[in-house]
Formats: structure tokens, sequence, C-alpha cells
């Protein structure tokens, strides 16, 4: 699988998978953008920031993407193993991460589950979508050394070659 795929697989799930903690916000009246701020302590310094939580969050879905193409290459990941995956990631991230993190650990944890469970089955759903849109055009990159583009459009064969007559 290519790498753009890789990376529109991420781009999605980073993206999308933060929709059922942002839904829970809204609806219970409390900041939507918490969970972004809580994810800035992560970023060395520990400040709670929009940005600095954009980041964090950037960064460690691209290295879960990157954990989760991996496995899918190996064995293709259905929707429901991206769930499982999204569960695993939730239990790491929210259960032995966030002891560390009280910004993190302040959360309503099971809207932040919702959201890891999101990620995993956007993520697989997306590289399934890539595995089944099939091969790839090869890539427009030219064979061969430049020289030996030459001497092929100048009718000269290889070392060895002969010309015809």
């Amino acid at each position: 699988m290519r790498m753009h795929r890789v990376i529109r697989a991420w781009a999605v799930a980073a993206t999308v998978s933060g929709l059922p903690s942002t839904v829970h916000a809204l609806l219970t009246r409390r900041d939507p953008l918490a969970a972004t701020r809580a994810a800035g302590t992560l970023l060395p310094g520990g400040r709670a920031s929009v940005l600095g939580g954009a980041v964090a969050h950037l960064v460690v879905s691209a290295g879960w993407t990157a954990v989760l193409a991996g496995l899918d290459r190996r064995r293709p990941l259905s929707v429901a193993d991206g769930l499982a995956a999204g569960a695993v990631i939730a239990a790491l991230d929210l259960g032995v991460a966030a002891r560390r993190y009280p910004a993190i650990r302040a959360l309503p944890q099971w809207p932040q589950w919702l959201d890891h469970l999101a990620y995993g089955a956007l993520t697989a759903a997306s590289l399934k979508a890539a595995r089944d849109a099939g091969p790839e055009p090869p890539s427009p990159r030219r064979t061969g050394t430049s020289a030996a583009r030459s001497r092929r459009a100048r009718g000269a064969g290889g070392p060895g070659r002969r010309r015809r007559a």
C-alpha cells in the first residue's frame, strides 16, 4: 500500500474520530475543546492549549496509524478489528498514559473511549477502502539512467550488444 493511502487513512480517522466527545461536550454544555487542550499537556512543557493539543493529537494519531497500517499489511484489518484496536489504544492512552496526565484523566471517559473506538474503526475502514480500490497505477518515474536512455534513443545497445544494420 502506498504511503499516501496510509496518510489518507490517518487524516480521515484523526479528523473525524473526535466527533463523539465533541457531541457529548455540546450536549452536556461542556467545553468542546477541553479534550484538545488536555492533549496539549502531552507535549514537553505540559501546557494545555488548543494548538499544542492539535499537534499532540496529530502526532499520536500518526503513530497509531503507522501501527495499524503495519498490522494491516500482515493481515488485512476488518472494521471489527479496527474497533478492537481502538479499544486497545483507548486502554493504553486513557488507562495507562493518562495516569501521568491529570488533564486527560479529568475528561469524561466514555466519550473518550468512543473517540478511540471510532478512530480504530475509521482507520481500518480507510485502509480497507484503499485495498479494495485495487493496485495503484505505477508511478510516472522513468527507469534507467539518463545515459542509458540516451544510448537507447541513439539506437546504441548496452555493453556487448550489436547494432542492427
